[in-house]
Protein backbone atom coordinates (compact mmCIF):
# COMPACT_ATOMS: atom_id res chain seq x y z
CA UNK A 1 0.00 0.00 0.00
CA UNK A 2 2.94 2.50 1.05
CA UNK A 3 4.88 2.09 -2.81
CA UNK A 4 1.55 2.73 -4.48
CA UNK A 5 0.79 5.97 -2.29
CA UNK A 6 4.71 6.93 -3.18
CA UNK A 7 3.70 6.34 -7.12
CA UNK A 8 0.87 8.15 -6.57
CA UNK A 9 2.80 11.27 -4.98
CA UNK A 10 5.68 10.64 -7.81
CA UNK A 11 3.00 10.75 -10.81
CA UNK A 12 0.87 13.98 -9.15
CA UNK A 13 4.15 15.95 -8.35
CA UNK A 14 5.11 14.75 -11.98
CA UNK A 15 1.90 16.80 -13.43
CA UNK A 16 2.09 19.43 -11.49
CA UNK A 17 5.81 20.01 -12.21
CA UNK A 18 5.17 19.68 -15.88
CA UNK A 19 1.79 22.21 -15.79
CA UNK A 20 4.03 24.71 -14.56
CA UNK A 21 6.10 25.01 -17.00
CA UNK A 22 9.30 23.97 -15.16
CA UNK A 23 11.73 22.72 -17.53
CA UNK A 24 12.58 18.86 -18.38
CA UNK A 25 15.50 18.89 -16.03
CA UNK A 26 14.50 20.55 -13.15
CA UNK A 27 11.73 17.63 -13.64
CA UNK A 28 14.35 14.89 -14.12
CA UNK A 29 15.89 16.19 -10.64
CA UNK A 30 12.61 16.14 -8.71
CA UNK A 31 12.42 12.69 -10.04
CA UNK A 32 15.80 11.30 -9.19
CA UNK A 33 15.34 13.09 -5.67
CA UNK A 34 12.41 10.94 -4.99
CA UNK A 35 13.39 8.12 -6.22
CA UNK A 36 16.78 8.18 -4.26
CA UNK A 37 14.33 8.80 -1.22
CA UNK A 38 12.38 5.84 -1.42
CA UNK A 39 15.77 3.59 -2.30
CA UNK A 40 17.47 4.95 0.97
CA UNK A 41 14.51 4.21 3.33
CA UNK A 42 14.41 8.07 3.93
CA UNK A 43 10.30 7.80 3.69
CA UNK A 44 10.49 4.72 6.56
CA UNK A 45 10.47 8.10 8.86
CA UNK A 46 9.65 11.03 6.49
CA UNK A 47 6.63 11.76 4.55
CA UNK A 48 6.43 14.68 1.83
CA UNK A 49 3.02 16.33 3.50
CA UNK A 50 3.12 15.39 6.82
CA UNK A 51 4.88 14.45 9.89
CA UNK A 52 5.44 10.94 10.67
CA UNK A 53 8.44 9.74 12.70
CA UNK A 54 10.61 12.62 11.58
CA UNK A 55 9.40 16.02 10.07
CA UNK A 56 7.43 16.37 6.87
CA UNK A 57 10.05 16.91 4.47
CA UNK A 58 7.99 19.90 2.77
CA UNK A 59 8.29 21.51 6.58
CA UNK A 60 11.93 20.97 6.23
CA UNK A 61 12.56 22.84 2.79
CA UNK A 62 10.40 25.42 4.99
CA UNK A 63 12.40 26.13 7.52
CA UNK A 64 15.49 26.61 5.36
CA UNK A 65 14.44 28.28 2.43
CA UNK A 66 16.12 31.76 3.15
CA UNK A 67 19.28 30.20 4.86
CA UNK A 68 22.12 30.69 2.20
CA UNK A 69 23.88 27.25 3.37
CA UNK A 70 20.56 25.19 2.93
CA UNK A 71 21.56 22.86 0.57
CA UNK A 72 25.34 22.18 2.40
CA UNK A 73 23.65 22.44 5.41
CA UNK A 74 20.91 19.55 4.82
CA UNK A 75 23.48 17.87 3.60
CA UNK A 76 25.82 17.61 6.08
CA UNK A 77 22.52 16.67 8.33
CA UNK A 78 21.94 13.66 5.97
CA UNK A 79 25.48 12.14 6.20
CA UNK A 80 25.78 13.35 9.99
CA UNK A 81 22.22 12.74 11.16
CA UNK A 82 20.94 15.05 13.66
CA UNK A 83 19.26 15.07 17.35
CA UNK A 84 16.84 18.04 18.95
CA UNK A 85 16.23 19.96 15.55
CA UNK A 86 12.67 18.41 15.64
CA UNK A 87 11.90 16.83 18.51
CA UNK A 88 13.35 14.02 20.49
CA UNK A 89 13.67 11.44 18.34
CA UNK A 90 17.56 11.82 16.64
CA UNK A 91 17.90 11.11 12.84
CA UNK A 92 20.51 8.29 12.47
CA UNK A 93 23.63 9.32 10.02
CA UNK A 94 23.19 8.22 6.85
CA UNK A 95 26.87 6.34 6.48
CA UNK A 96 25.83 4.27 3.56
CA UNK A 97 24.95 7.68 0.97
CA UNK A 98 28.06 8.95 -0.77
CA UNK A 99 28.24 12.90 -0.53
CA UNK A 100 26.58 13.27 -3.90
CA UNK A 101 23.90 11.61 -3.11
CA UNK A 102 23.44 13.58 0.22
CA UNK A 103 23.98 16.83 -1.97
CA UNK A 104 21.16 15.50 -4.35
CA UNK A 105 18.62 14.26 -1.38
CA UNK A 106 19.08 17.71 0.32
CA UNK A 107 18.86 19.98 -3.48
CA UNK A 108 15.57 18.02 -3.52
CA UNK A 109 14.28 18.48 -0.11
CA UNK A 110 14.66 21.96 -1.16
CA UNK A 111 12.66 22.46 -4.13
CA UNK A 112 9.79 20.81 -1.86
CA UNK A 113 9.37 24.60 -0.15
Amino acid sequence: MKSMSYAMLAAAAALGVMSIGVSPAAHAEAATGLALAQQQNCMSCHSVARPFMGPALHDVAAKYVGRQDAATYLQHKILDGSTGVWGQVPMPANTQLTPEQAATLAGWVLTLK
